[in-house]
């Protein structure tokens, strides 16, 4: 029923992904949201986060921050985080996961997107075919839409776990 919306996998953290396994399977561009993704709602960026970049990208793995949020917001942090990006970029639109590919030069099987939002990150993700990470997010106080949102991502991941158990006991 929520298939689009459902992340192809959920970890706790952007920090705790295994990255040199997907670098290994041949992903080569990562698009990351960034407000309770990497860092806290209209929060600057942090040596955690300069740090996973820094790493990822000495991977080889090509980067690019996608956020629905204006130039002057996400612009500090790709800078920061010598990465590219996109503002505006209309999630959960594919345009700018698209966009973001593009300016990466990757295609949607090499590209990885995290991201901590449903209706926005992972749906947008979904759409434009990238393999789609699910995260907590980083800080509990939101905007009072974003709250209402995660009340409904709520019922969406109770059908996702519940989906998820049947696959691993082979019950589909």
């Amino acid at each position: 029923m929520f298939q689009n919306l459902y992340p192809d996998e959920d970890v706790a953290s952007a920090y705790e992904i295994d990255y040199q396994a997907f670098f290994d399977q041949g992903y080569r561009g990562i698009l990351f949201d960034v407000d309770n993704t990497l860092v806290e709602h209209d929060q600057p960026v942090t040596l955690v986060a300069i740090e996973l970049f820094q790493r990822i990208q000495e991977m080889g793995f090509q980067t690019c921050i996608i956020s629905n949020n204006k130039d002057e917001r996400v612009k500090p942090l790709a800078v920061a985080l010598e990465s590219d990006y996109v503002y505006k970029a209309g999630k959960p639109s594919a345009r700018g996961y698209l966009q973001g590919m593009e300016q990466m030069g990757t295609m949607p099987e090499t590209t990885l997107f995290v991201g901590d939002q449903i209706f926005t990150d992972i749906w947008g993700a979904n759409r434009a075919g990238v393999h789609s990470i699910l995260v907590k997010q980083i800080a509990k106080h939101e905007e009072i839409q974003i709250v209402l949102k995660r009340l409904l991502e709520k019922i969406v991941m109770a059908c996702y776990r519940r989906q998820k158990a049947k696959h691993v006991n082979g019950t589909y």
